[in-house]
């Protein structure tokens, strides 16, 4: 392919308005440009960058068992009310009406559209499992889309969906999909790990996420650096292996504390520390209030308390619902007397403060906080349960070791869904006694796109790009430093037949630019491999050869190039961990 014929408008600056490193340098490499909020126009390098992430997954999709189909994007509004998510997916649901008045949206996921289809064509369990995928744009109404392909509006995504005929079924094809993204993102290249994860609004029993490893990214991830086990902060087990405390404090009592909200504001004011304060949050569930009550310099974990009470939804209560609940305004509630009917505590508060004595808790009304309260005495703590976020101190809850929190970027979710949909949409089938039962589900998802945004975030450097060799555009990046000289440009093209014949896709650089502007596009692009023709190297016989990752500079011989440059390539490879 010829630079000149080619369309890939490079920028020497990024724009104002491009905020992390990988929007920077998809626009600066003439990759993607921005049609409206969120929503981008994939240019000729990206796009053949997104059809090789495609096409490893497509593979790995069909060595899992998995079988490709294309689905509509606009949906009926008809079969979300059958699911029931209609009314709660939010905003970020695109809905509008068609020339019939009809209610539809455009799909940011398909479980409702699988699952009509199958149940329309599976009817025995001899039909089963069906796993089904496919590779499309998706639209999500972000609220507010940012960092380029990593949080857009639109969207391209791998999603699959498995139908089994009990539980056992539905284990072994969410195994198949874990093990095929699992080598998926090794031949991608990419640095990852799987880990826990929260189901969200696509619902389920369990779930894990695939992260690409990144000091960019935007989610943490608590991983044990002696074992195997890994999960998003949403999701990660605290260990508590401490012991219920005997020690009870005198009786409560109540202390004016003035404009003093915050727990770093009751702290100072009291002269306690933070430790020894019991934040207690009032959460809307289900319509419902919850209080969760955790340790002052502890952070909620929300998500778990939605699981934990079996919820759809979980949010932090309104200024007005903590009025009305507490009797309160923000800042002052607490347990003692709160006529709250679920009051859920974290595990560690069985322990008493650190500081030892009793907890300080708001007293349920303005500019006011209990001192030396005790919650077996003076509350009525439904639960105990682990609802805390893990921090840094805390250990493995399966092994005990140490814990690391590196960032990362999702990529891919893969979800046992169980009979969340086809119970209410009825995909059932018939099984060996002619009895109808409910289809076991699963999803998974790759985004495709943001798969492309992340592996930037994860290889670059002051320079630009550094892909690794199964997402790059092209294999290779030929130079001519003299487009005008015929000579070099009849040994350019010589190489550049070479190399495609040889199975190398190859990006030939014949623009009549000065060689400084080439160099400079050559790195930002970031193609794995730069060959240089230049007429002072021809000179003397050499070709210059340059490891993008590594910046490493060689000379090949001319005579006898072919193999010089395979055995320089194999080393370039291998640089990444790979074999070409």
């Amino acid at each position: 392919m010829l630079f000149s014929r080619f369309f890939a408008p490079t920028l020497k600056e990024a724009p104002a308005d491009a905020e992390v490193v990988s929007h920077k340098l998809l626009l600066r490499a003439g990759m993607i440009r921005r049609l409206t909020s969120g929503v981008y126009s994939y240019l000729p390098l990206a796009l053949r960058s997104l059809g090789k992430i495609s096409d490893i997954v497509r593979e790995e999709m069909g060595k899992g068992g998995a079988v490709e189909l294309l689905m509509p994007t606009a949906q009926p509004a008809e079969l979300w009310q059958e699911s029931g998510r209609w009314d709660h997916y939010g905003k970020e649901l695109l809905r509008f009406k068609d020339r019939h008045d009809r209610d539809c949206c455009l799909g940011p996921t398909h479980e409702e559209v699988i699952t009509d289809l199958v149940r329309r064509d599976v009817k025995s369990y001899r039909q089963l499992p069906v796993n089904l995928f496919q590779i499309q744009t998706k639209f999500r109404d972000e609220i507010r889309p940012r960092f380029g392909l990593m949080r857009g509006r639109e969207f391209i995504m791998k999603d699959a969906y498995s139908f089994d005929r009990n539980d056992a079924g539905a284990e072994q094809s969410y195994k198949d999909m874990f093990d095929a993204y699992t080598r998926a993102f090794e031949r991608l290249g990419l640095r990852f790990r799987s880990v826990e994860a929260d189901s969200g609004s696509i619902g389920g029993s369990f779930s894990h996420e695939f992260m690409v490893l990144a000091n960019t990214g935007e989610d943490v991830i608590a991983a044990c650096t002696s074992c195997s086990y890994a999960a998003n902060t949403e999701r990660a087990i605290v260990r508590w292996d401490g012991v219920k405390s005997e020690a009870v404090p005198p009786a409560h009592e109540t202390r004016a504390t003035p404009n003093a909200h915050t727990v770093e504001e009751v702290a100072a004011f009291l002269n306690v520390p933070a430790s020894s304060i019991i934040k207690t949050m009032l959460l809307d569930v289900d319509g419902k209030a919850v209080a969760a009550l955790v340790r002052g310099d502890r952070e909620l974990n929300i998500p778990k308390v939605k699981t934990l009470l079996g919820a759809d939804t979980a949010e932090l209560a309104s200024a007005e619902q903590v009025t009305v609940w507490s009797g309160a305004p923000v800042g002052f509630a607490g347990p003692v007397a709160l006529n709250v009917e679920t009051v859920v505590a974290d595990l560690e508060l069985q322990a008493g403060p650190p500081a030892g004595g009793g907890w300080v808790t708001g007293a349920n009304k303005g500019d006011a906080h209990h001192v030396n309260v005790w919650l077996d005495r003076d509350a009525k703590v439904t639960r105990y349960a682990d609802i805390r976020v893990i921090t840094d101190g805390d250990c493995c809850a399966k092994c005990g070791g140490q814990m690391e929190f590196p960032r990362g970027i999702e990529v891919g979710h893969v979800f046992k869904l169980g009979t969340k949909y086809s119970a209410p949409m009825r995909c059932v089938f018939l099984d060996e006694n002619g009895k109808e039962q409910p289809m076991v589900m699963g999803c998974y998802g790759i985004g495709i796109s943001r798969v492309l945004a992340a592996c930037i975030e994860q290889n670059h450097d002051e320079n630009g790009i550094v892909f690794p060799p199964p997402i790059a555009p092209f294999d290779l990046m030929l130079l001519n430093l003299d487009a005008k000289d015929e000579a070099i440009s009849a040994r350019a093209k010589e190489l550049h037949d070479l190399f495609e014949a040889m199975g190398i896709q190859t990006l030939l650089d014949d623009r009549e630019e000065r060689p400084g502007v080439k160099f400079k596009d050559a790195d930002l692009i970031g193609i794995p491999m730069q060959i240089v023709l230049g007429g002072k190297s021809l000179a003397r016989g050499v070709i210059e050869a340059k490891d993008r990752r590594s910046g490493e500079k060689v000379e090949l011989p001319a005579e006898g190039f072919a193999e010089a440059f395979a055995a320089w390539r194999t080393k370039v490879y291998q640089g990444w961990g790979l074999n070409v």
